[in-house]
């Protein structure tokens, strides 16, 4: 086990190095530079001085000696869009989107695990059959569509719930510990929500498919054999094995909620990692746009890490090497 950690840590070190690279290189080579855009009335005299203050007057080669320099000291640069240091930055974003983001996967999974087991149990069912086609209607629907009616039915049509935010700005200091807490669960509902809803319909069929493939086995066979009713035939036999194809996805769809969390952090107006990014790239903000596609990265490498652990836990027969 420690060699596997230690393989993958150095694996993960030669990873995060190629996808700063070319993070960096990307985002310097696209036009303009992060004091290119803003307040018209600055004078092209003073965008120099900054340029040359943070050091974007050097060649590009020499950019990135200092970048990687930096970064190797745990320096990320300085945010422009955030006006602080992009590791204190991340330091208020990422929690953000890791809150939002995690609750909905863990969320998601239970729902699709549930609702596979339970459209295989009844297979042959009108409500399996509905809730099959439910499934699959909310897995065609646009992402971005999906969220903008959720806003709009929920926040215009019938103003039961927040319309962004993460909290009220207004009222939230002065409301309870427990006001405190439901106010910030009440602007987490419409996020979390949409994300369940897209991830659950695509991760629902993945689980039946899973499910639908291991219950020939001769295990399964021979559970009924035994006499165990088929609650406890797919729930406990035939589902722990169904679950290994699930864990690997897991690992995969973790990092690429980074993604998904930005349109859904900039319809629903979440302060996240997503959103910040959108801002950052339109602001040409180069040191927090490269931290954060190594953050993604880093994600990346961190949830196929787990998914091998995790398969590990769920299979006795699997060994970590």
């Amino acid at each position: 086990m420690r060699r596997f950690v230690a393989v993958r840590l150095g694996h993960a070190i030669v990873v995060l190095f190629i996808v700063a690279t070319i993070a960096f290189f990307l985002t310097h080579l696209a036009p303009g530079d992060p004091f290119a855009l803003g307040n018209p009335s600055i004078s092209p005299a003073i965008r120099d001085v900054w340029r040359k203050q943070f050091g974007y007057d050097r060649p590009l080669a020499e950019q990135y000696v200092r970048y990687i320099g930096s970064v190797a000291q745990g320096k990320l640069g300085y945010s422009h869009y955030a006006h602080a240091p992009v590791a204190e930055a991340l330091g208020r974003y990422v929690p953000r989107t890791l809150l939002l983001m995690g609750v909905s996967l863990a969320l998601s999974f239970l729902v699709a695990v549930k609702l596979g087991v339970y459209e295989v149990r009844h297979a042959r069912t009108r409500r399996a059959r509905a809730t099959n086609a439910a499934s699959l209607l909310v897995y065609s629907l646009p992402d971005f569509w999906l969220a903008l009616m959720m806003l709009l039915i929920f926040a215009d049509w019938l103003p039961v719930l927040p319309a962004g935010g993460m909290i009220d700005p207004v009222m939230h200091d002065y409301m309870s510990l427990a006001g405190r807490a439901w106010d910030r669960l009440k602007h987490m509902i419409l996020p979390v929500t949409t994300l369940v809803l897209l991830l659950s319909a695509f991760l629902v069929r993945f689980q039946r498919a899973a499910l639908l493939e291991v219950l020939p086995s001769d295990y399964v066979r021979s559970a009924r054999a035994k006499g165990l009713d088929e609650r406890t035939v797919v729930g406990r036999h035939a589902l722990r094995n169904a679950l290994l194809p699930m864990i690997t996805l897991a690992g995969l769809i973790f990092p690429a909620l980074l993604g998904g969390a930005v349109f859904v952090e900039k319809v629903f107006s979440w302060p996240g990692m997503g959103l910040a990014v959108v801002n950052a790239i339109n602001t040409r903000d180069y040191p927090l746009v490269v931290a954060t596609v190594v953050v993604g990265g880093a994600m990346v490498v961190l949830g196929n890490f787990l998914a091998d652990v995790a398969y590990a836990l769920a299979d006795p027969r699997i060994r970590v090497r």
